[in-house]
């Protein structure tokens, strides 16, 4: 028999730490729910203490999902713990997720204490949360750069503690595998009651090793892994579920089963890229776009011959339909929900209404509807709802003519318009637009993405503005890239009006 490894996933705390890519309520309950389907153990849903969106999402995750456990990250303080034990009242199955820094730079700089105080806090922690649950994990931060013996010092005082689970993570991404496995290994072979609790890995990737590390982690005895759809994470972010789940399906040898149903993965990468407005790199492994494209000469005549000379996943393995229905101007409301469906997203009857009618819009413009469009019919928020809103543009530009554009705005149901020229038709439209709000904006960041490809695709642009010492994040996607700038800039002007 295989031995069983369980899936922590973080993406609703730790992917959520992504700058521009929060999440409401309603919509990481969207995620949990297919985190459900995809047969995830664990799921991290927040920090409750952080702040009140994210104790209240704690509560309707564990409302809303059934069988997985439901975990709440605290630090090593009895009122984090508090907070995540009132959170977590309605889950199931629950778990207290506690921890503190172990490295002598999070000793030192971070806490100002002592190797033993530092065990004193977390053994208190542990001890603290048991009042609470009798699921308890422990993570040792910065487990990566602490030296082996007194980690091993800790994780065996937190597990006689109570601790059920303790969590290995390397913070900063600095570990190589090698160096990582051994680390697993050391705590296998010299902490007393080590077979008392899971060891579990938690890898980031600032050197591009996250995967292998976990991989390593996992070959020397952890036998829980903390991972992200995506791979989206603090910084450059974390280990990928769709890698460690298809590398174990396809390396049958390592003999280490997961709960995962993969072919959910696809639709549920897209859903996350499609609400967290965080798109996924073509040449991403697994889920990318290019994951299963072949262009070269050599390759192509290889696959044709037999898919197996450059493929070892089926593309349907990994929910990639590749009988699907080509959307147009002419299809009907039963050809968006399925592709809808394909992509893991379920609408109400009128909600899809109004996402047909945007797509009707949307397919009188492109020869064909794709489903990077789809799903970004599907997330974006309605305008109606917005303090601002676009209600025309008109820039003229080319070479040798200086740019010059005019807009018009509602603003709570007042009208307002305004021109400028400007060196580009995006600045020129910005700048008209700033004439209107007269706030005093720093535009920090301007990214375009084209969805697929063709001169008639949707371009996704995502913004970040500083305002009164805040950066917000904003996002836009039209067939012309300067209204989806200036969609994006009014999503940034949206967002701290609501603050103000």
């Amino acid at each position: 028999m295989n031995d069983r490894l369980y899936i922590f996933d973080t993406t609703l705390r730790d992917g959520e730490q992504v700058p521009g890519c929060q999440l409401n309520t309603i919509e990481k309950i969207q995620v949990a729910k297919a985190l459900e389907q995809l047969g995830v153990d664990v799921i991290e849903a927040g920090f409750p203490v952080s702040s009140p969106g994210d104790f209240n999402s704690v509560i309707e995750i564990s409302k809303a999902v059934t069988w997985p456990t439901i975990c709440a990250l605290t630090r090593a303080v009895q009122r984090d713990i508090d907070v995540a034990a009132e959170a977590l009242q309605y889950a199931k199955h629950k778990r207290i997720h506690t921890g503190i820094g172990t490295s002598d730079e999070h000793i030192k700089y971070k806490f100002n204490s002592t190797r033993e105080e530092i065990i004193e806090r977390a053994v208190a922690a542990v001890k603290y949360a048991k009042k609470y649950v009798d699921d308890i994990e422990f993570y040792a931060e910065d487990a990566g750069r602490t030296d082996n013996e007194y980690l091993a010092r800790v994780v065996e005082a937190v597990i006689k503690a109570g601790a059920t689970v303790v969590n290995i993570p390397d913070t900063t991404g600095y570990c190589l595998p090698l160096e990582f496995g051994e680390k697993i290994k050391y705590l296998k072979e010299h902490v007393d009651g080590i077979d008392r609790a899971i060891i579990s890995t938690h890898c980031h990737n600032d050197l591009g090793m996250a995967t292998a590390n976990t991989l390593e982690g996992v070959l020397n005895g952890a036998r829980q892994v903390e991972v992200t759809i995506n791979g989206i994470g603090e910084r450059a972010g974390n280990t990928s579920l769709e890698e460690i789940a298809m590398i174990l399906k396809c390396h049958k040898g390592i003999n280490i089963d997961t709960n995962i149903n993969t072919t959910k993965i696809y639709p549920t990468s897209r859903m996350v890229s499609s609400l967290m407005n965080m798109p996924v790199q073509p040449n991403k492994a697994i889920v990318g776009r290019n994951a299963f494209a072949h262009s070269s000469g050599i390759h192509q005549d290889g696959v044709l011959k037999n898919v197996h000379t450059y493929e070892i996943i089926d593309p349907k393995d990994v929910g990639i339909d590749d009988n699907s229905i080509v959307l147009t101007a002419r299809s009907g409301r039963a050809a968006l929900k399925h592709r809808l469906h394909v992509n893991g997203v379920e609408l109400s009857e009128e909600k899809l209404d109004k996402v047909y009618e945007k797509f009707l819009e949307l397919a009188d413009q492109k020869k064909e509807v794709n489903d990077g469009d789809v799903l970004m019919l599907a997330g974006a928020d309605t305008a109606d709802q917005h303090a601002v809103r676009l209600d025309f543009l008109q820039v003229t530009t080319g070479k040798g003519v200086k740019s010059v554009a005019s807009i018009g705005l509602d603003i709570s149901g007042q009208k307002f318009e305004a021109a400028s020229s400007g060196n580009g038709p995006v600045d020129a439209a910005i700048r008209a637009l700033k004439k209107i709000i007269m706030k005093q904006m720093t535009l920090k960041e301007f990214t375009i993405q084209a969805i697929s490809k063709g001169s008639d695709d949707v371009g996704k642009v995502h913004m970040q503005v500083e305002y009164n010492g805040q950066m917000y994040y904003g996002f836009g996607a039209n067939t012309d890239i300067v209204t989806a700038s200036v969609e994006a800039y009014i999503d940034c002007i949206n967002k701290f009006k609501k603050s103000e």
